[in-house]
């Protein structure tokens, strides 16, 4: 059954008059909501949608995250920031959930881990969401596992006519693979895969030269210094830039390192 987490605080905002720098456990003001997903085969998910403050998005970032039964869940640090910085920073939304059977401090979504099969449905209950409540110009952001879904799901019908392209953060090219690059490539979708220096799995010269391969299209970006899980702010402020500058193209806006006005910092 889904879990119902203890209720998490609220951040507690101080007005910052000068610019402090953006760390780790900086919260900036967004429009906050715990929300649940229904897959077509009955399960419950549970995630967290972020929205600017003020104003409407301007685009949605649909997470898919890293694999669960090696930690990834809603909550992997690249999402967790993207939703505590990206609504004020960039104006846009977040919506990050729990694939079935994963668990984080938010809950436990429904069922059991299906090894990127069952969570077909996932990635739909995702979509209607996104449908139902009108949000603007989604685009899938798969991270590892997620990058999966993402490639493997992200040309079904329900969800190509919805989004506008994708953004992968270490695709691994497991589970998913030369097939669904050709699909992903004849679907005509924007693509873009940052492609970590040292990562564990793929590496940028094989990543150019599968993609190359199987979808031409695609924007293969090397991260020098980066490593798979993107440990390091100076790597999760890359990402999102990244993510914003394919999402928004030439209306993108160079994120900043410090901030005024209201800061929140997370708990420990």
């Amino acid at each position: 059954m889904t879990q119902t987490p203890a209720t998490p605080a609220r951040p507690v905002y101080r007005y910052e008059r000068e610019p402090v720098q953006l760390r780790s456990n900086t919260i900036l003001p967004a429009l906050r909501e715990d929300i649940e997903l229904h897959t077509e085969d009955g399960l419950t998910l549970v995630g967290e949608l972020a929205l600017p403050a003020e104003g409407q998005p301007r685009a949605t970032l649909v997470t898919l995250h890293p694999l669960p039964t090696h930690g990834g869940f809603m909550d992997s640090h690249v999402y967790r920031k993207a939703a505590w910085r990206l609504p004020s920073l960039a104006g846009l939304a977040v919506l990050r959930f729990n694939t079935r059977g994963t668990c984080s401090p938010r809950g436990c979504s429904e069922g059991q881990f299906e090894e990127g099969d069952g969570e077909r449905a996932d990635v739909l209950a995702a979509m209607d969401f996104v449908r139902e409540r009108g949000l603007p110009n989604p685009w899938l952001v798969g991270w590892s596992f997620g990058t999966e879904l993402t490639l493997k799901y992200g040309t079904l019908p329900a969800v190509a006519e919805q989004i506008r392209g994708a953004v992968l953060l270490s695709p691994p090219l497991h589970r998913a693979g030369d097939a669904d690059l050709a699909t992903w490539e004849a679907s005509g979708l924007p693509l873009t895969a940052l492609v970590p220096e040292f990562d564990d799995y793929l590496r940028p010269a094989e990543a150019a030269e599968r993609f190359g391969a199987h979808a031409p299209g695609a924007a293969v970006v090397g991260i020098d210094g980066a490593k798979h899980l993107w440990v390091g702010e100076k790597y999760v402020r890359r990402a999102h830039q990244e993510i914003v500058d394919a999402v928004l193209g030439d209306d993108a806006v160079q994120l900043p390192g410090q901030v005024t006005g209201p800061v929140a910092t997370a708990a420990a």
